[in-house]
């Protein structure tokens, strides 16, 4: 069956888009799809799981990824994701050692190997959605809500730099109750609170660099509130590959995570941005299908190899 194609005319590597969808346009086992709006990406998805394509490609960021993963939904295991990485953070395609360029990403459709990941699941009282790389709530929520899609055309990679400057005089401690697993709630007042199964968010910073895709457990980092001089400190950490042995971050696996929070603390999902009420993470075990790169490993002991890809 043919291979489908959600291509994001608006991803931030407009560069190199043309001369991918020159590529594609000369398949003749590719239908490719370019819609003109978030909700027309989110519609063509859907028809695309509905149609039951053994390989559906997101070729664009996180975003594009996010709005596949949410249109398989239940439809989990008859449709392969594939990532030809446009976007401004392709944070996904770390965590999987896809290529960043995504001509040779584009290789990988015929040579790429196949595994089964995790989904994220998050629930509140009157919604759902799917999520395959990083939930980031508090700080990262809030730096998402300054992340326009103008200011990241404007500013590219600098735009997650200038979103966190923007953020940084206004920081945030979160009255939080975490309840982890079957566990009583624990109270934690949070900064920034991530449940993630890849590895990367905000393009390339390392908020999980132990998670495991494939190992149905959810990573949960706490980053604890505290004096701006501790803090600083720890965003040096995280700058500089790792920041999971600071005395102000905790990090543990679970199946299922609740976390209520006040004020209202925004969760943003593969870099969306969603809701700011009390949240449910649950795992779904190796769910998806994916195709990965020639260098990819699952065990979060080898992601300190990947830092640097």
């Amino acid at each position: 069956m043919p291979t489908f194609v959600l291509f994001n005319p608006k991803a931030g590597m407009a560069h190199q888009a043309a001369e991918v969808r020159r590529r594609l346009e000369t398949r003749a086992d590719v239908v490719l799809r370019e819609p003109a709006a978030p909700e027309d990406a989110r519609k063509c998805a859907r028809e695309a799981a509905q149609a039951n394509y053994d390989t559906i490609v997101a070729a664009g960021g996180d975003g594009t990824v996010h709005a596949v993963v949410n249109a398989l939904g239940s439809h989990f295991g008859k449709s392969r994701l594939a990532i030809l990485p446009l976007g401004t953070g392709n944070d996904l395609r770390r965590t999987l050692a896809i290529p960043d360029d995504p001509l040779e990403a584009l290789a990988l459709l015929e040579t790429g190997r196949e595994r089964r990941i995790d989904v994220v699941r998050a629930q509140t009282t009157t919604e759902s959605w799917c999520a395959v790389n990083v939930a980031s709530g508090g700080f990262s929520g809030q730096m998402q809500e300054v992340l326009s899609d103008e200011l990241k055309a404007t500013w590219g990679p600098l735009a997650y730099l200038r979103g966190a400057l923007a953020v940084l005089p206004n920081l945030t401690g979160y009255r939080t109750l975490l309840q982890v697993d079957d566990g009583p709630p624990e109270p934690v007042e949070a900064l920034n609170v991530i449940v993630a199964n890849g590895r990367y968010a905000a393009k390339g910073w390392q908020v999980a660099s132990r998670a495991n895709p494939e190992d149905g457990l959810l990573d949960v980092v706490v980053v604890r509130y505290g004096p701006l001089m501790d803090l600083t400190a720890v965003c040096a950490q995280l700058l500089a590959g790792d920041y999971l042995n600071s005395d102000l971050v905790t990090q543990r696996r679970a199946r299922r995570v609740h976390v209520h929070a006040t004020p209202g603390m925004w969760f943003s999902l593969d870099g969306e941005l969603v809701t700011n009420e009390p949240i449910t993470f649950t795992v779904e075990p190796r769910a998806l299908r994916v195709v990965v790169g020639p260098n990819y490993q699952s065990r979060a002991a080898d992601a300190g190899q990947q830092a640097a890809s």
